[in-house]
């Protein structure tokens, strides 16, 4: 995953905030990634990097997610923190994912893995 970790990292560099860049990576069962940046507009109307990069997939015709890998840091710092989906982009995922969809982040050298039914027990679901 060391390319898409790169392309997650380079793609945080495009967000649009003061306060913290996120970057994201959604690989689709055929191959094909979609990234996304978060995007601030002083706090109102903000849609974070993990809704943009399944927007952009969705808005293609794009359905067969296979995992979503993200970054995040403060503006300025190279260091990079532990940065997983917010409650809202958890809930947006579970509309289109089953609950074993992998989510990954990068940080101090590692990758970690989750499920989103680790990260989102009983997501309300229709």
């Amino acid at each position: 995953m060391e390319e898409e970790i790169k392309l997650a990292i380079a793609t945080k560099e495009n967000a649009h905030s003061t306060i913290y860049k996120v970057g994201a990576v959604l690989k689709m069962k055929s191959g094909k990634y979609y990234t996304g940046c978060n995007i601030d507009n002083q706090h109102i109307m903000s849609i974070c990097a993990e809704r943009v990069a399944f927007s952009k997939a969705i808005s293609e015709g794009e359905k067969d997610f296979d995992y979503i890998i993200t970054v995040g840091s403060n503006p300025g710092s190279e260091a990079l923190d532990r940065c997983l989906p917010c409650g809202y982009c958890r809930q947006f995922m579970s509309e289109f994912v089953d609950d074993n969809f992998k989510i990954y982040t990068y940080y101090d050298g590692k990758l970690e893995e989750f499920t989103l039914e680790d990260l989102l027990p009983e997501a309300f679901k229709f």
